[in-house]
């Protein structure tokens, strides 16, 4: 087994979306083609409410899947199509624009004003771009967690653990999405497929990656090296992270804002319809 070296590291940086929303921007646009099948991965977690409340009002996707993981608050949706919904604390939404869809995504905080999930973005193969759209609603309860006997603890949100399967499956990048708590003094290597794409992007305390010399802390994305395995060693404070993993496109990506596709021709076809009306392909 081939332990995976350190890539890259990034410290998320603060950028401002939809009708004003404070966000920290972990990768996107800049980054391509470095983290492939994945194209963004934004952090939004706030306790001021005039950071958030504004949220994302109407807006098409096309090309793509977005993934919203929410830890405090919920966010609303809806779409053009008639589909609402709420996305609670704990829960996810792994969101296939395929052909388009057009949507808002409005959050609030909990009791206490606080609010903050990831939204992440995964391209999609040129074969299923223009596949027709779909929601899955995945709540907390359908998320599966591992405790290990060291103490770490694992929500499975897609992919696997041994026989334990997460409850999104069936995607053409095969992602694993892990929520992985290490406890203080503790060590966990993890396995991951050789050959794809894998990061860890932390959201609380502070661990040592890769057998680096020193920790690494909150909002610090980590991309790996190929290999078989990451190890994640924890010193007096508890770490927990994100883990993400896919198997690359090696395709062209042509992108402009919430649309992302293989070429520009495709690109400015997508922009066309939307301003004529006619970029619903399919109905949900």
């Amino acid at each position: 087994m081939t332990s995976r070296k350190i890539l890259k590291v990034f410290k998320s940086t603060p950028t401002i979306e939809g009708a004003g929303v404070y966000l920290k921007r972990a990768f996107g646009f800049s980054q391509l083609p470095l983290f492939d099948p994945f194209l963004l991965l934004d952090d939004f977690r706030s306790g001021n409410p005039q950071e958030y409340i504004k949220g994302f009002p109407w807006h098409p996707h096309r090309g793509i899947e977005t993934i919203t993981y929410m830890l405090d608050g919920i966010v609303e949706h809806g779409d053009s199509m008639g589909n609402r919904g709420v996305i609670t604390a704990g829960a996810v939404q792994w969101m296939t624009a395929g052909s388009g869809i057009i949507h808002q995504e409005m959050p609030s905080g909990n009791r206490h004003g606080v609010m903050g999930g990831f939204q992440l973005w995964a391209n999609l193969p040129a074969s299923q771009k223009m596949n027709p759209p779909r929601y899955r609603n995945i709540t907390p309860d359908q998320i599966p967690k591992l405790q290990l006997d060291n103490g770490v603890e694992i929500h499975i949100i897609c992919g696997c653990i041994g026989q334990t399967k997460g409850p999104v499956n069936e995607i053409a990048i095969d992602p694993q999405y892990l929520d992985i708590t290490v406890p203080p003094r503790t060590s966990y290597t993890h396995e991951l497929n050789k050959g794809y794409t894998a990061f860890a992007y932390i959201i609380a305390g502070e661990g040592v990656f890769c057998h680096q010399d020193k920790p690494f802390t909150n909002e610090t994305l980590i991309l790996f090296g190929d290999g078989n395995s990451v190890t994640v060693t924890t010193e007096e404070s508890s770490v927990r992270f994100l883990l993400i993993s896919g198997k690359p496109l090696n395709e062209p990506v042509a992108w402009h804002g919430p649309i992302v596709m293989n070429t520009e021709a495709e690109l400015e076809r997508a922009f066309k319809e939307y301003q004529k009306g006619t970029f619903l392909q399919q109905s949900l």
